[in-house]
């Protein structure tokens, strides 16, 4: 676990080889880098010990059991359910986010009103909302910036223009990718330097926060970004303090506190959000790893975060506690927590539109 209740002991006799404690002498048979001890109950795993100043002065939080009401197993459908903010309905044609950037009401004035730095266009940006997907800004800004004119004369129309740049850069070919085009033109992508020392992991993650706060600080009327982190299906050789999961949760903490820093006097106009679609077993299986679970935690990190505290409810881990005997039981709707952020971050109170088929409460995870 990212981040775990350590004086649980079923936890510990169900992961005998997995398990990390507080302190270094019972952490690993005394070799391992002990947990980072939150508040007596709860420890950090020590690879995101980047979240650490974050978490103690109060601008991270921590939300302990979120989940889907729906209980698949399958990965693909899990996300999905999630990105689309309707956990008990495929067929829903837009995604969550898309949905918030029609209620902020901007009009599209921007191309870059929302923005996935991946490959492909997110399930929770689809929708009637213009969005991108740009796999990388350097990538992108020069098909124009190579040969302008001479791509622009060969383009007798958008989907011309479409046809000669990388597959998988555009998300459409209307108006919003070409004007975008040309204002990644104007800037220095290439020689961009992070601000206050912050230095990025060159991991894909790190990267792709890196040019997130290129476009935050560009003032090109970005609202929503997204980006992903793969390789978190444990199944095998999960380790503890180093290892496939260690790496992993390294990554995110190093690449979000670089991309706080880096935000320096704008970090009052962005919260970072994660999510995953499910979490992992308790029990360790037989291969050294764990397998496709229910419950997990997600980090949420801003000025207006109530951080400095795991939210959330988590019963003691013993079989009877457990959903199916073997999980951790989903107590807080993934809902009641994207619902919460998107109220006191981008004042969207409209829960009807973002999440149509839920009516719950909002997490206590933001202040007041």
């Amino acid at each position: 676990m990212a981040v775990t209740p350590f004086s649980d002991a079923y936890l510990l006799a169900a992961r005998p080889t997995l398990s990390l404690a507080a302190t270094a002498a019972a952490s690993a048979g005394g070799k391992g880098n002990p947990l980072i001890d939150l508040d007596g109950r709860w420890g950090m795993h020590p690879g995101l010990k980047a979240f650490e100043p974050l978490f103690r002065d109060g601008r991270l939080a921590v939300v302990h059991g979120i989940g889907s009401p729906n209980n698949t197993r399958s990965h693909f459908d899990a996300q999905d359910y999630m990105e689309s903010g309707t956990p008990f309905n495929k067929g829903t044609s837009s995604g969550w986010l898309n949905r918030a950037v029609g209620l902020l009401g901007h009009d599209a004035l921007t191309p870059f009103t929302a923005v996935s730095i991946t490959s492909a266009l997110p399930r929770s940006f689809y929708g009637d909302n213009p969005s991108l997907a740009i796999s990388n800004l350097q990538d992108f800004a020069i098909q124009l910036r190579g040969n302008p004119g001479a791509a622009v004369a060969a383009a007798r129309s958008f989907e011309d223009l479409y046809d000669q740049t990388s597959a998988g850069l555009l998300h459409d070919t209307g108006k919003e990718s070409f004007e975008a085009m040309k204002l990644l033109q104007q800037a220095d992508i290439r020689n961009y330097r992070p601000a206050a020392g912050a230095v990025y992991p060159t991991s894909p993650l790190g990267n792709s926060l890196r040019q997130i706060a290129q476009l935050i600080k560009m003032d090109v009327g970005l609202e929503v970004a997204f980006t992903e982190s793969g390789g978190w299906d444990t199944h095998f050789n999960q380790g503890t303090d180093n290892g496939i999961f260690a790496r992993n949760v390294a990554d995110l903490s190093n690449s979000m506190a670089a991309l706080w820093q880096d935000l320096g006097p704008l970090q009052d106009d962005v919260t970072i959000m994660t999510m995953t679609e499910f979490g992992r077993t308790v029990h360790q299986n037989g291969t050294g790893g764990t397998d496709h679970g229910r419950g997990s935690c997600n980090f949420i990190l801003g000025n207006q975060v109530a951080g400095g505290k795991v939210h959330g409810k988590v019963p003691e881990l013993a079989v009877e506690n457990l959903e199916d005997g073997r999980d951790l039981p989903v107590t807080t709707d993934f809902r009641s927590v994207f619902s919460a952020v998107a109220d006191t971050h981008l004042q969207l109170s409209d829960d009807k539109t973002l999440f149509p088929d839920w009516a719950g409460k909002k997490a206590d995870v933001m202040k007041a």
